[in-house]
């Protein structure tokens, strides 16, 4: 990778671009009379708590504790409003956009997968590349290097795949990142938590070339602070954090992830939970007629192929029973994506696709809060 310049990946304006200083660059001690940021300094008009003054914009209390636990140096740490703001940046800093008439620059997406990749190429009127996957959900890797181009800036990499649930496999990412020496190729390891695989972390000092996005939505269980995580070289995170909002993660965001941070046993535990839950669905999946496949899956949710995907999606509704239709995404004809849920949630859903065509009323099953979850099993597929 002795090839790969960052800096002839970038936008041509992004190099000379002076970034926004914000009050907490330009002084960054905790102690003083702070008259430099326009706060108001009486308080807050709530009752839990005071957040007049405004958060560090470089999150690095975060860094530094969330560094050791991924095996990163803190300056290889972008964080973002969710993973969607680093997939944006990414997108913003590298493509040139242009119209369909004349393109500068594009990114390459393998589907099925998460939908913010080509929404993102949208938004920045960038064009976008589609390679499918194989039938089995793998990466037609002859395909996407024959799809590569010199002014490819992104290859998007979902792993595990998102409708798909399933891990790509390692030899071909590699190849990817080894062959194209003049793109970005980012691995959104969302759900990687869920998968028995050492994360591509362990690689960013290998390929300068690689990023790697995680988030604190699943596994940590924060979905609602919106808080992801970009991990990538040095340099280029300096450039994420150059056309970044000034503050763009908030001060109870940080408070609450650092936390979070300080209960990773917890957040093990809860992963353990819903591995034993993603078996015991599977398996109850299986005995149903309805029921044709049952992807592989090494995230918490599972792809499965109905006989009437859309009967079934419409009475699941009418039961209070919520899943994701993804029978019209490629590759996924007849296939709906279930979310692995508490045991009492999972009996639910059971439940109502047992009787969905019987004259048998549906159990009216308590919903849990996954307290009573069985004692959890380690397992790396269902």
């Amino acid at each position: 990778m002795q090839s790969f310049n960052l800096n002839n990946l970038l936008r041509p304006h992004i190099l000379t671009l002076t970034p926004y200083s914000s009050a907490r660059d330009e002084y960054t001690g905790k102690v003083g009379v702070f008259l430099d940021a326009n706060e108001n300094p009486i308080g807050s008009t709530t009752d839990t708590g005071d957040y007049n003054r405004y958060p560090d914009p470089h999150q690095w209390a975060i860094k530094q504790r969330l560094a050791p636990i991924k095996g990163v140096r803190p300056e290889q740490i972008f964080l973002g409003n969710g993973s969607d703001e680093p997939i944006d940046l990414l997108v913003r800093a590298t493509c040139t956009p242009g119209g369909p008439t004349h393109r500068k620059d594009n990114l390459l997406i393998m589907p099925p997968t998460y939908g913010m990749y080509e929404v993102s190429a949208a938004v920045n009127d960038v064009e976008l590349i589609k390679v499918p996957l194989t039938p089995d959900f793998q990466v037609d890797t002859d395909a996407v290097l024959a799809a590569i181009r010199p002014n490819t800036k992104l290859i998007w990499l979902c792993s595990p795949n998102n409708p798909s649930g399933n891990l790509l496999q390692a030899d071909a990412i590699r190849t990817i990142l080894e062959a194209a020496d003049h793109s970005l190729v980012i691995v959104d390891e969302a759900y990687i938590d869920f998968a028995d695989t050492p994360s591509w972390t362990t690689e960013l000092d290998n390929y300068p070339n690689l990023v790697v996005l995680q988030t604190f939505s699943k596994a940590w269980g924060l979905a609602a602070l919106r808080l992801g995580m970009c991990f990538a070289s040095e340099e280029l995170i300096q450039v994420l954090n150059k056309i970044k909002p000034p503050y763009n993660i908030s001060a109870p965001t940080q408070m609450l992830a650092l936390d979070a941070l300080n209960h990773e046993a917890e957040k093990n535990e809860m992963v353990r939970q819903i591995l034993t839950e993603r078996q015991f669905l599977a398996e109850k999946l299986r005995s149903l007629p309805s029921v044709q496949v049952i992807h592989p899956s090494d995230a918490n949710f599972l792809l499965v192929q109905f006989n009437d995907a859309k009967g079934i999606f419409e009475h699941l509704i009418e039961q209070q029973v919520i899943v994701r239709d993804r029978s019209k995404v490629k590759l996924c004809g007849g296939c709906l994506r279930i979310s692995v849920g508490t045991r009492s949630e999972n009996e639910r859903l059971i439940a109502v696709l047992q009787t969905m065509n019987s004259a048998q009323p549906v159990p009216n099953l308590p919903l849990g809060t996954g307290d009573e979850a069985t004692k959890p099993q380690l397992v790396s597929n269902a």
